[in-house]
């Protein structure tokens, strides 16, 4: 059988000859529908990088976001982070939090009986849906959980400009 290409195997559209070939009674599975398993392994490996390997995991930061009138508020649990660890960066469109929840292990790894706090670095990037004035943008921590206030910028509002006049009058 030859061998489907990465966009056949990704829709599934395969010639329906093939499917008929292996769909027949008396095909027998696994004659010669890999070659010398190289099908098989490339399935087991397709997502394995060797570099991530390395690389500590980091965990996303769930949130939730929502708007007032004149306010986008992005709320997330923070708990066991220290504010100080928090790093909070926001540009007009996009907010991106991130940090460190540091493990404290009391007991060794096989005395656990459920594991599944997160610990260790995590992050999160939000577009926004409206332009906000990251000026005056505040953040505070209260009991864990982080509330982020973003006053949206007033497109709609309009001032009235003065023209000076830059003429010399002195000859």
């Amino acid at each position: 059988m030859k061998k489907p290409s990465f966009l056949e195997r990704l829709t599934g559209s395969v010639a329906t000859d093939e499917y008929d070939r292996v769909l027949d009674s008396k095909h027998e599975f696994g004659a010669d529908d890999e070659q010398d398993g190289q099908y098989a392994e490339e399935d087991e490996n397709w997502d394995n990088d060797p570099q991530d390997d390395h690389k500590p995991k980091e965990g996303e930061l769930p949130v939730d976001m929502y708007q007032t009138n004149d306010t986008i508020v992005i709320r997330a649990l923070v708990a066991g982070v220290s504010p100080t660890d928090l790093d909070i960066s926001i540009t007009r469109d996009m907010v991106t939090i991130r940090g460190l929840r540091e493990e404290f292990q009391e007991s060794a790894d096989d005395n656990y009986y459920h594991r599944e706090l997160f610990w260790g670095s995590f992050s999160r990037t939000l577009l926004l849906p409206e332009e906000v004035i990251i000026d005056e943008a505040d953040a505070q921590e209260k009991h864990g959980l982080l509330e982020i206030r973003l006053p949206k910028l007033d497109k709609n509002r309009s001032t009235q400009l003065k023209v000076k006049s830059q003429v010399n009058i002195n000859k």
